[in-house]
């Protein structure tokens, strides 16, 4: 903060955080703890270099002015990163009512008798925020494209034997001796099934009968579903 009586500036330096071909501004506070109106003048000597809005104004009483100051995007960065550019804030008591538009440069003018008071402004160059680093998995990121190579490779390997187990089964199948045995158990469950449907047949016609004659024929239905019962349950121990 200046040891001025009508501005108190807030920050005293001008901090940039340079970067190259990019335009950067900085914010300057200036307070009026007075209970006048107090006009205001930026100078700098590097104008073609900053961009100041508002460069001139009027700070009202017990009042803060905020003023924007823009660097040029710049080609080259200075070798040692310093900067010898300087600003120069000049403020003066006006009168009541007075607005942005009546200030003039005559009113800055020591030698017209006008009460000056200045402060000096530097500016220096900071380092650019940088965005928060990522969270670092290197030895993870960095041993697990290899352990995945070996998983892999473990992985194919165990694929490939589970395809020669099967294809060792494969020839076992078409051997003479499993082709006999399918025939043999084919031939067996056909034979079943011809049974089965010769039974049932049968049994339709003693159904049939019994209706007709009311006598004799429980027990013998009785019988033959037995019968049906055990030669299906031997047929498919078989198969």
């Amino acid at each position: 903060m200046s040891n001025s009586e009508l501005l108190s500036v807030e920050p005293l330096d001008l901090q940039f955080p340079f970067e190259l071909r990019k335009q950067i501004s900085c914010s300057l506070y200036w307070p009026n703890k007075t209970d006048n109106h107090v006009a205001f003048k930026v100078k700098t000597t590097n104008p073609k270099k900053y961009c100041v809005r508002p460069n001139t104004g009027v700070v009202l009483p017990r009042s803060t002015c905020e003023v924007l100051v823009t660097m040029q995007a710049q080609k080259e960065a200075p070798s040692d990163m310093q900067c010898k550019d300087k600003f120069l804030l000049q403020g003066v008591t006006a009168s009541p009512g007075v607005t942005a538009k009546d200030v003039t440069p005559e009113m800055f003018s020591k030698e017209a008798g006008y009460l000056v008071e200045e402060t000096k402004l530097r500016v220096t160059y900071v380092a650019p925020p940088q965005p928060p680093s990522p969270v670092h998995e290197g030895s993870e990121e960095g041993s697990s494209p290899r352990a995945s190579v070996s998983d892999n490779g473990g992985q194919a390997s165990e694929f490939s034997f589970q395809r020669s187990s099967a294809d060792k089964v494969e020839p076992q199948e078409n051997t003479p001796e499993a082709r006999a045995l399918i025939t043999k158990l084919t031939e067996e469950k056909q034979s079943a099934i011809q049974l089965n449907n010769k039974l049932q047949r049968e049994l339709d016609q003693l159904r049939r009968d019994s209706k007709r004659s009311q006598s004799g024929i429980p027990l013998m239905y009785v019988l033959l579903v037995g019968l049906i019962g055990l030669i299906l349950g031997y047929i498919m121990k078989r198969t």
